[in-house]
This record gives structure tokens, sequence and C-alpha cells, in this order.
């Protein structure tokens, strides 16, 4: 395949018109089957008001109003698949802890299936417990164990895959670096995806290199990642005046990817697609919190390119439900009707 890209950016105009048909395709997302292959995590939030220093060291007291468990990483995915009318199927590794049980009493009540949750008791159950002061994170404790799966809970993982990849409509490889996705178990998943016909779409992590994700469909980045996952150096990217096109032709000839799609926060996103480059632009309100915003754009888009819609238009809704989650304060998912009266109203 061609790399090569026009360097001219062209953005998309979103009109009512266009709103009243990106409404229209909001049906079509129900029921779609979602496999979300990756790291799970539980989030913690304890929250409060700081009104004095502590009189034993120069801290903040916090007194505690709230505390709140949420789903984190691939769980927050596929809680999103969840809300937006879609059937998740999640795989991953979680210990065998209080962290897995508050999992899956979640799971439960976002209807997100624990039934493919591999149990390792040898590794905790990834946590993050983030102190805040009403929007102000004052502190993060993270529990967990940043290392690759031991060969038998692979094969396990790769097991309950096998099992499921034939009635999804689409696949997310959701990388949080946290050890479930590992090079041979994406070699294993792309070969899997390409014996049953299904697309791959990727949310990587920055530590990687582009060609550890070799063989996939799409690429969903954030702009900082994407430099990392080029391998071009920062002096190179400098003397560069087309960085984004040269970052993209480097991901899309290291993955393979027709497609990639790179996300630019409050700019929106730069679609690079059949040597075509658009920008998606983002209306976003009051920003209060970006947690959690790329697991809502990757469960979009794979909802959306599942139902048929082109990846411009899933991009647009993508764009559109990440608004809507940055508006609140933790992980928390887009539903149909918070994307709908969003659509309608951004401002």
């Amino acid at each position: 395949m061609s790399n090569a890209h026009s360097k001219e950016i062209q953005v998309v105009q979103i009109d009512q018109k266009l709103k009243e048909k990106l409404l229209g395709y909001l049906p079509k997302l129900v029921g779609r089957k979602i496999l979300i292959v990756g790291d799970v995590g539980l989030d913690e939030y304890i929250m409060g008001d700081v009104r004095r220093i502590s009189p034993e060291a120069p801290v903040p007291v916090l007194d505690v109003l709230q505390e709140d468990l949420r789903l984190g990483l691939a769980g927050n995915v596929a809680q999103n698949v969840s809300s937006l009318g879609g059937i998740p199927i999640l795989v991953s590794v979680v210990g065998k802890d209080t962290g897995a049980e508050h999992l899956t009493q979640l799971f439960k009540t976002t209807n997100v299936s624990a039934q493919h949750l591999v149990v390792d008791p040898t590794r905790p159950t990834t946590r993050k417990v983030r102190v805040m002061a009403k929007h102000h994170h004052l502190v993060r404790f993270d529990y967990e164990l940043r290392k690759y799966l031991s060969p038998e809970t692979e094969a396990r993982v790769l097991d309950s895959i096998k099992k499921v990849i034939t009635e999804v409509e689409a696949v997310i490889v959701e990388d949080y670096a946290k050890g479930v996705i590992s090079d041979s178990l994406v070699k294993e998943l792309v070969a899997l995806a390409k014996k049953h016909g299904k697309k791959i779409l990727v949310d990587p992590h920055k530590t990687n290199r582009g060609d550890f994700y070799s063989g996939i469909d799409l690429l969903k980045p954030n702009f900082d990642e994407a430099m990392a996952l080029s391998g071009i150096s920062d002096e190179e990217l400098k003397a560069r005046p087309n960085q984004v096109f040269d970052i993209a032709q480097a991901l899309q000839k290291q993955t393979g990817a027709r497609e990639l799609v790179i996300t630019r926060g409050k700019d929106g996103m730069i679609i690079f697609s059949d040597q075509k480059v658009l920008q998606v632009p983002t209306y976003a309100r009051q920003v209060f919190d970006v947690t959690g915003a790329g697991d809502t754009v990757i469960a979009t888009l794979a909802l959306s390119l599942a139902a048929g819609l082109t990846l411009t238009e899933s991009c647009m809704l993508a764009n559109f439900a990440a608004g809507v989650v940055v508006g609140h304060v933790g992980c928390v998912p887009c539903s149909t009707d918070e994307l709908r009266e969003y659509i309608l109203d951004p401002s």
C-alpha cells in the first residue's frame, strides 16, 4: 500500500444537516458486538474539600465527602460500548483480590460481562486511587504489576479470544502497558482477526514502537503517543515542517494500518485514510477531566464502523462522545441520550 499523503489538511465542516444525519445513525450502534482485549483496572476516587494544612507536615488535609469506584482502562472502553447500546465482550486478566471483586460488581451494574476475565492469583488487579479536592488531583496511588503475562496465563487469554471472535463485529486492542498486550498476543490476535474477517482497532501505548502492532487495520494514538511510536526523534521532528504527515507515514508503514486517527485534544482529530487527510474539529464544553476520553473515542469508533458508518462519520460521532465525557470528573461513559443531546447543542 502507498503511504503518500497530500500535505494539505481538509477541515470537515459540521452543519445542522450533518448533525441530523449523525443523529440518525445512533440506532445503528445498538446490538453491535465488540471484542475488547487489554488491560483492565479499577479506578477509585476519594473526593472532598481542602480547608487547612496539616499541623504534622506541610501538606493539605482533605475532608473526605465522597468515595467512588469506577471501571478503568479496558473496563471503561467496555462500559462505553455498553452505554452506547453495543454489546461488549471483554477479555482481560485480574488477580484474586478485593480489586477483582469490586470490578465484578461494577461490571454487573454496567451490563459488561465478566465471563471472560482470566484470574491470575500471582498478579494484583490494577487499581488507581485518585485523591481529589473538587476537580483538582492532589495525589494518585497505583497498585499494579507492569509485567507481561506468564505463558500459561497468556494461553488462557488466547483461548478466551478464540471462543468469542466469530460472534463479534470488530476487535479493540486496548494497550495500557500493564502486561496483557504482548507482541506474541498481537500476532495471534491479528491472525485470528484476518482469518475470521474482523477489523482490529488499536489504542496503543507510547512505550512501544509502531511495528509492535503490525497487521492491524486502524491505529488511534494521541499526538504524543504518535510521536513516540513513530521512532522519529524530537530533534528530527523539529527540522521537519510537516511533522504530522511524517509521523503518520512512519506509523502506517510500520503497522500496515490503512487507517490512522490521531487525536489532538481541543484540536479534534486528524484522519489519514486512502491518501486523504481530514481534520474533524471538536466542540468541547468546559473540560473538567480528560481521563478516559480516549477510551470513549475508540469505543465509539468501533461501534460506528461496525454499524457501517464511514471513518469520517465515525470520527465525528467519537469527537462528540469525547466532548461529553470531558465535562465529567473521572472515567464516566458516554450514554446515547447524552450524545444525542450534545450533538444537538454542544455549547
